[in-house]
Formats: structure tokens, C-alpha cells, sequence
């Protein structure tokens, strides 16, 4: 009776469809997911382009994203080597695969560019890697090669169990003959391979219950020689002379098929036998490799290592502790967390930035909890905000097991070197390095610098060029004749359109239209954009430029604001994309002509080349806490002309990255009247996330100053009423605590009171602090001593930060953006401040009028005022009442999104005191360590 014929066509046609299935199934659970496979080719070869086509038609039956990258016939092997790598480092990528052979003029090593693509990548099995893993059994962990995969799926096929049957291999390549052997070893058959020096080729293979050739030889094997009802599985692909054939040859394998299917109980033909399931195997193991990367990297799925901190009593400085916890590798804490490699750029060992492309990988991933960090209004004495956000991040990550990120503002380098010091968190809960942190980090308050500066030098040249030239050679100066012809930059073609014309040619622009487009005719008075500096500099603060002959007497004056003050700063912790940001940026007001329309830098030809200078600060930046946490730092706008937080982006990744039980904890700048109203009334509308949690920090000894306690002078000792119990005092200065838990709760938040300990605070006056908040509707408030313990110190504010995420809320802002500006900045006025009324001082009220005349009315509201008090008045601690909010001016930044009023005065760049913090700073030259950080 003939053999029963194994048909690789119907074999492979089954295994194609249930790779189809897996694919969709992947989809379910990750829309954007798709397999990608790549097949990179050296040379241009008619049977390599054959075996690619196959390759690439079953992968787009299938549904894998397959893509064939061809290197032409001069290509070196340090050009494959280089492609291997761009494909290796391609989240996108599952599968790799090197077609061969090499077709190339040059000498290439083979072995080395096999072994090159990456282990996980190689669906050919061939690296070292996966042939060293087949041979020791780890089946599980390595990918088979193809066709040997393919001979095993056609054994199964037959229904003859593996286990216990002798097993024959003819041939010992690396392809088929050697893997094949492992293959069959590891399913529990007795194996012999026989190769060209094998003795007794005819008896060893009368043995085999299982027959697997590959040797290269026309129909060797004999019919007599093949035990009857064995299995005859043949790999073989020869051509012999068949002039009935048309091209006077035909295909046949390495076992004389006639006479061996009279032996044999199942046999595979050629062709339609092993052929068809190479293909397939190739596909099943590209699927299997996007299998493995989802399972790897299912989002919220994180293996974080905390290192332990060895607590020291009495607590050393900032900097000796930062430097004697050693941080992990930035890369081993990015995939820790589950960015992927080509998701992060390293910025040395310690911090990198993440690009935004991940945004679209974990779109369908719903986002964690979403935690805003405030404070009391805050003193001289500090309240200790960045230290708890950092603590409570140790807490829930590396005392409480769960995911959870830290997103803090970039610090500028002016109060660095003034009178403030870092911001970095302090004592056992910071960021580190913390000279990393506090410093240049990497370079986006620099970007901002220039792409600041670079517009105030774009308004002054045009008011200057336009002063000293005629229409019609500015316009001849602005559209150059290059080449003979003058030709529209796109961004000059944009300007057209907002002129309402539609001429592309600009040769055909009348006089008027010439005059319209080349003038922007700016009122030096109304420049509102300022030239800025991050160095804390008092002598900047008002200026005369212009002043060289080359200016030709056009002076005016002018200022410098601190680079965190930059609009530029707040549009890039408000933006949503890059796309966003280009168009944030054109959008920034920086004048209003003389005919009363407000000029942009898009009118000004440089919102492009902001947005170059800005491509790469877009990224935040990735670093840790002291156990391990991971911390997104990013932008840092001011806090009292601007929004006060850090970045959209920031927070938004981290949401995805954290996964749905996991937390991000953020910060607010200064007390929650300023910082924590902005967040919501700004930040959340642009954003369009919901908060579940306020924690709102506060101190004994920063509630007694709200209570009347006596002023605090830098360098000389404490009073004694901070550092005694004072109940009276206490519970006199906790209205402003209560004052800031109402505010919080205007918006539908829960709140938990973090108190932040002190060594001299009593039992009694934590205590009292605890009970008066609860009192007041706070969901809980607890002690933390997390600057002396780090996260273990802040683990039951971790605990009730957990539960208020699970309690009822109701978000909701405080105004509607269709309300006059006046109405809007009335309300938070008195629901946030406290005030009875407001007053728009003459030139408030004219801008009121103007804005609103300018279609910025619906903007929110962003106020300027002193962040010591609830009042204007600085001095007027606790909280103040019967006061009228005097408003004196009403400033737009249209980019950003918002109008700011200024209430008072206030600098825009700080100046430095009499003994600013440089004194202790310095650089040892053997170590390269950075002295005198706090």
C-alpha cells in the first residue's frame, strides 16, 4: 500500500489561517498593534526577489506590516551591519531577515551579519544565540529555524507521536540538518545523523521510524533502504533534465520519491511538500515574536528594583545623601517601567528624554490616578512640597509596591545660585543627581533662552529695517531674487493668506498689497515681548537698547525677564503635540500695530525656526528618586505670571505608562490659591485630564507664621514660638490651611492634608493640625516624616492618597470661559482669595476692552500676584478679609492660552541678595564633583 501524502500546501494553508486569527486576536487587545516583519537584501538576485515575494505576500494575507529594505550591490558590510541595527532598535519590528545569499561586490562576512540581528528579531533562527538555545533545549526561549520548524508541524501532522521513535537526519547544516537533530532530540526521539562520511548510509536509515532529508543529492535515498511505514519527510530541492518540460527540467527532492512512497507510511512530496512551509513557519515565528513583545511589554506591567536607603541619624545634607545613593542606569530604569529602546535618548548614564511617538503606542491604554501636590500659602519657613511629592512617590512605589510616577518643573538655574538653592526635594526623599537636576539637566531652558531671544531680536531688526527702507525695498529685501526668480517662503505664503491674498506669485502683488504684507508697522510702545536670561540679574530688570551708531538712534527701552517667565516656557508645559507647539508658537503676541492688530511671530517670519529650536525640549526628560522611583522632569513656568506646573506631555505619558491601578503624582506651584487654582482652571482645560486627588502640605511652624507668629529673619536663630508648643498660635494660623482645603474643594477633589513634621513639633500640635483638617471636610490628614525616613516615612499619606482615589468626585472648574474677563477674574478673586471686589485699574480696563476686541476674551485666567498671601499684600498672612483686588494691568499670552492680570507689582527677573548661594558652590578638579549644592 503507497504512503499517505503529507501536503505542505494544505498543512501550511492551516497554519496561515491560524495566524490570521492571532493577528486579529492581537488587534482586540491593542487597535495600532500590527507584527512587523522586514527583509533586508543585499544585491538584486531573480531567486532572491522570488523567495522575498513569497515572504512578503504570505505576510500581507496574514496581516503582518511587512517591509522589504533593499541595499544595492555595492553595499558594504558596515552598511549591513548599520541596517541590521536600525531595524534591531524598531519597537515597530518583530521579526528580521537577512536574505541570502549576500549579493554584493564586497567581501562580507555572513556569520557576523547573521549574528548581528538581534536574538528576539531572528525569525530565521539562525543567530548563535537561538542555535546555542535549541541544542541545550530551551525550546521555549528561541526561535527554530524555519524549515526544520516546518518538517516538525508535518510530523505532527501524520498523527505519529515523536516520543521514544528512532529518528534519522541526513545532512548537518546549520539550516535544516543540525537544528532538525536538537529539534527531534528535545521532542524525546533517539537521533543519528548521517552525513557524507557515514559508513552504513542504507542501514542506519533502515532503522529510522522517522526520516528527515536534507542533503543536496538528486533522489539518493532509495525506496528499499526506508523502513516500511516510516515517516519520509524531504527537504530536499534539486533539478535534474526532463525534456517533457518546457524548460527541459524538472524539481525532485533528495528520496526517490516513486520507490520510497511503496516503503513508506507518510511521505512529503517535492515540490508541494517542506517547500510551502518554510514560508509559513517564517510567519508563525514573526507572529510568535509579536506575541512575546506584547506579553514583555503589556503597559502597567513593570519590574521596578528599589534600592534600599541606609537611613543615617542625624540626617546629613541634600548632596551627601544624593551622592551616596548610586543611581540605576537611566536605560535599565526606562525599560523597567516599559519604555521601549527607540523610545528613549540617552542623555549620559543618568537622565534621557522620551519621545512622543510613544503617545500612539499606548493610546488604547487607560491612564492611572492622577494626583495634584499643593501647599498652605507658603513662608519663609517653607512647607516642604517638592520633598513630600517626592516622598509620597517612594511611598506608593517602593514601600507600597505600586506603579507610580513623579512629574516635577525643571528648576531654573537664577534661585540655584541666588537665595532658594535646588529643588530637587530634600533629605531622604529627592531626584537624582541632584546636580544633574538643578543644573543644565539637558538643555531645555537653554532651548527656551534662544528661541526667546531669537524673537526679541526678530522684533527690533524688522521695526529698524522697516524704519530705514522703502515699501518696495523692504519687500524686495524680504522676497530675495535667488536664481532669477523671487520666490514665497511657506510661512511669508501663510502671512498671504491671513491678509486675506490669494496670490502665490510675487509679481503679482499690487502697491497695496506689496505695503500691507512688507509692513507690520509695530507701535514700540506696545512691544510686550521681552529678551530674558536664566541668571538672577537686578540690573536687567530695565534697560536702553539701541544705543550703538549702527542703530542709527533707535532706541527704546526695554527688560529682561528670567527664562522661566518666557511664554515660550508656558507653551511648551501646555502643549499636546508638536504639532500643537508649532502652532502655540505662531500664535504668541509680541506687539500691536499702530492700526491696533496684534502682531504675531508668525507675522514676524520665525515661528518655524522657534519651533526647530524647540524639537527637542519637547521631549521630557526621565530621572529617579532616591529608591528607584522614576521621575519625568519637565518645564517650569512660573508660578505667578505663569501657570506654575509641569508639562502636559509629562503627565499624560505617565498616565499611560503607570496603567489603570498605578498613580502620577504632580506638583503645583506655590500655595493652592496660585499654583493649585491654575492647574485646574488651565492645565486640566487644555489637557482634558481629571484629578482624583489634592494633597495640600502643610507645617506646625508655617501654620504658627499664618497665625501671627514673628517674622523670620535669614541666618539668625528661630524664635522661640516656632520651635515650642504653641497651640494658640497654631490653631489661630490653621484658617489658612482651612481657607486652602475650601478652595480645593470648589473644584470636586478630595483632599488629603499632608502634614510635614518637624522634630520640635509636639504630639499635641500634629495632632491638632490632623483633626482641625478632618474637621474641615478633608478626606483624611496625616503625619509624614519623609525627609527623615524617605518613602517608608510617608507610607500612611500613600495610604490615604490610595483610598480618596477610590472615593466619589465631581471635577468641575470654577468658571465658564464665555464670562467676561472681568467676571472671571472676579471670581476667583473672591471664591479663591477671599476678596470682596475687584478693581480694573485704567489701563486693565483698557486692555480688558482691547483683548476682548481682539477675540481673546474666552481665554482663562491666569493671575499675577504675590504668592505670600492670599491678598495683593504680601505681609497680610493667615487669611485676610475686606479687601478690594486692586488689578493694574491685563497682559495676553496668545500662545500660551491665557490672560494674565497683574495685581501689583512683582519682578520678572529675581536679583541676587548680598550673600547669594555661588559663595558655596564649587568643583573639586580631581573628582569633577559639584560642591556647595543644597
Amino acid at each position: 500500500m503507497s504512503a499517505q501524502i503529507i501536503s505542505g500546501k494544505d498543512v501550511s494553508a492551516q497554519v496561515r489561517e491560524r495566524l490570521k486569527t492571532d493577528v486579529e486576536q492581537m488587534k482586540l487587545q491593542d487597535p495600532n498593534f500590527r507584527p512587523g516583519l522586514v527583509v533586508l537584501q543585499v544585491g538584486d538576485r531573480d531567486d532572491s526577489n522570488l523567495y522575498i515575494s513569497m515572504k512578503l505576500k504570505a505576510a500581507a494575507e496574514i496581516g503582518i506590516n511587512a517591509t522589504h529594505t533593499r541595499l544595492p550591490g555595492t553595499a558594504t558590510e558596515e552598511e549591513v551591519l548599520h541596517s541590521i541595527t536600525e531595524v534591531n532598535e524598531n519597537s515597530s519590528v518583530h521579526g528580521l531577515i537577512v536574505q541570502l545569499p549576500l549579493d554584493s561586490i564586497h567581501k562580507i562576512d555572513t556569520e557576523k551579519v547573521t549574528n548581528a540581528v538581534a536574538p528576539e528579531k531572528d525569525v530565521d533562527g539562525l543567530t548563535s544565540i537561538n542555535a546555542g538555545k535549541l541544542s541545550r533545549g530551551d525550546l521555549g526561549d528561541c526561535f527554530i529555524p524555519c524549515t526544520p520548524n516546518g518538517c516538525m508541524e508535518l510530523i505532527r501532522q501524520t498523527g505519529v507521536s515523536v516520543a521514544g521513535k528512532k529518528a534519522v537526519v541526513i545532512g548537518r547544516s546549520k539550516i535544516v540538518g543540525a537544528p532538525m537533530h536538537d529539534l527531534l532530540l528535545w521532542n524525546n526521539a533517539t537521533v543519528t545523523t548521517c552525513h557524507s562520511k557515514t559508513a552504513d548510509l542504507p542501514g542506519e536509515v533502515s532503522k529510522a521510524d522517522i526520516l528527515v532529508v536534507g542533503i543536496g543529492k538528486a533522489e539518493m535515498v532509495r525506496g528499499e533502504w526506508i523502513k516500511k511505514g516510516a515517516v519520509v519527510i524531504d527537504c530536499g530541492i534539486n533539478h535534474i533534465p526532463d525534456e517533457t518540460k518546457a524548460n527541459g527540467k524538472r524539481v525532485v527532492g533528495d528520496v526517490d520519491y516513486a520507490s520510497a512512497k511503496e516503503q513508506a507510511g507518510f511521505i512529503t512530496p517535492v515540490p508541494g511538500g517542506v517547500g510551502p512551509m518554510t514560508v509559513a513557519m517564517l510567519m508563525a515565528n514573526t507572529v510568535l515574536s509579536a506575541k512575546r513583545f506584547l506579553q514583555s511589554h503589556r503597559p502597567g506591567k513593570w519590574n521596578v528594583s528599589y534600592p534600599k536607603l541606609n537611613l543615617q541619624t542625624p540626617v546629613p545634607s541634600d548632596i551627601v545623601i544624593s551622592r551616596s545613593c548610586v543611581p540605576k542606569p537611566i536605560d535599565c530604569l526606562a525599560g523597567e517601567v516599559g519604555l521601549l529602546s527607540d523610545e528613549v535618548e540617552l542623555y549620559g548614564k543618568t537622565k534621557a528624554k522620551v519621545q512622543l511617538k510613544i503617545i500612539k503606542r499606548l493610546q488604547a491604554q487607560p491612564d492611572g490616578k492622577y494626583v495634584v501636590v499643593t501647599g498652605i500659602t507658603p513662608t519663609p519657613l517653607g512647607e516642604g512640597k517638592s520633598t513630600t511629592t517626592i516622598g509620597l512617590v517612594q511611598a506608593l512605589g517602593a514601600q507600597m509596591k505600586l506603579n507610580v510616577f513623579a512629574c516635577v518643573r525643571q528648576p531654573s538655574q537664577g534661585p540655584t545660585f541666588g537665595i532658594k538653592g535646588g529643588a530637587a526635594g530634600g533629605g531622604y526623599s529627592q531626584v537624582i543627581p541632584m546636580e544633574e537636576f538643578n543644573l543644565h539637566l539637558t538643555g531645555d531652558i537653554h532651548a527656551i533662552t534662544a528661541a526667546n531671544n531669537l524673537v526679541a531680536a526678530a522684533v527690533d531688526a524688522r521695526m529698524f529695517h522697516e524704519s530705514t527702507q522703502s515699501d518696495k525695498a523692504l519687500y524686495n529685501r524680504l522676497v530675495p531674487l535667488v536664481g532669477g526668480e523671487r520666490k514665497f517662503s511657506p510661512i511669508q505664503i501663510n502671512r498671504l493668506k491671513k491678509l486675506g491674498i490669494e496670490k502665490t506669485d510675487p509679481s503679482a502683488l499690487s502697491e497695496e498689497e506689496i505695503t500691507r504684507f512688507a509692513r507690520l508697522d509695530m507701535e514700540p510702545s506696545s512691544v510686550t515681548w521681552q529678551r530674558v536670561l536664566d541668571t538672577n540679574d537686578r540690573f536687567l530688570r530695565k534697560i536702553t537698547i539701541g544705543q550703538s551708531p549702527t542703530e542709527k538712534g533707535h532706541t527704546r527701552e526695554a527688560q529682561f525677564d528670567i527664562t522661566v517667565a518666557s511664554e515660550i516656557m508656558a507653551v511648551l508645559a501646555l502643549t499636546s503635540s508638536l504639532q500643537d507647539m508649532r502652532q502655540r508658537l505662531a500664535r504668541m503676541v509680541v506687539a500691536t500695530s499702530r492700526g491696533g492688530v496684534p502682531v504675531t511671530t508668525e507675522d514676524l517670519g520665525v515661528s518655524g525656526a522657534l519651533a526647530v529650536l524647540m524639537k527637542d525640549a519637547i521631549k521630557p526628560n526621565l530621572m529617579q528618586t532616591l529608591e528607584g522611583t522614576p521621575v519625568f522632569v519637565h518645564a517650569g513656568p512660573f508660578a505667578n505670571i505663569a501657570h506654575g506646573n509641569s508639562s502636559i506631555l509629562a503627565d499624560k505619558i505617565a498616565l499611560k505608562l503607570v496603567g489603570p491601578e498605578g498613580f502620577v503624582v504632580t506638583e503645583a506651584g506655590f500655595g493652592a490659591d496660585i499654583g493649585m487654582e491654575k492647574f485646574f482652571n488651565i492645565k486640566c482645560r487644555y489637557s482634558g485630564l481629571r484629578p482624583h486627588v489634592v494633597v495640600l502640605v502643610a507645617t506646625v511652624r508655617a501654620l504658627k507664621m499664618h497665625g501671627g507668629g514673628p517674622t523670620v529673619t535669614a541666618g539668625m536663630p528661630l524664635p522661640k514660638e516656632y520651635i515650642e508648643e504653641n497651640l494658640e498660635l497654631l490653631e489661630k494660623g490653621c484658617s489658612n490651611m482651612l481657607k486652602q482645603i475650601e478652595n480645593a474643594q470648589h473644584f470636586g477633589v478630595p483632599v488629603v492634608v499632608a502634614v510635614n513634621a518637624f522634630k520640635t513639633d509636639t504630639e499635641a500640635e500634629l495632632e491638632l493640625v490632623c483633626r482641625v483638617a478632618k474637621a474641615a471636610g478633608a478626606f483624611d490628614a496625616v503625619r509624614c516624616s519623609h525627609w527623615a525616613e524617605g518613602g517608608a516615612g510617608a507610607v500612611a499619606l500613600g495610604q490615604a492618597v490610595q483610598r480618596a482615589s477610590e472615593a466619589p468626585s465631581d471635577f468641575r472648574f470654577l468658571y465658564d470661559l464665555e464670562l467676561p474677563i472681568a467676571d472671571k477674574i472676579r471670581i476667583i478673586a473672591q471664591k479663591i482669595y477671599g476678596a470682596d471686589d475687584i478693581e480694573l485699574l485704567p489701563e486693565a480696563q483698557r486692555k480688558a476692552e482691547l483683548y476682548t476686541k481682539q477675540g481673546f476674551s474666552k481665554l482663562p485666567i491666569c493671575m499675577a500676584k504675590t504668592h505670600l498671601s492670599l491678598s495683593h499684600e504680601a505681609d497680610k498672612k493667615g487669611v485676610p478679609t475686606g479687601f478690594i483686588l486692586p488689578i493694574r494691568d491685563i497682559r495676553a499670552s496668545a500662545g500660551s492660552g491665557f490672560l494674565f492680570p497683574l495685581v501689583g507689582t512683582m519682578p520678572t527677573i529675581p536679583g541676587l541678595p548680598t550673600r547669594p548661594c555661588f559663595y558655596d558652590i564649587d568643583l573639586d578638579p580631581e573628582t569633577e564633583q559639584v560642591n556647595g549644592l543644597f
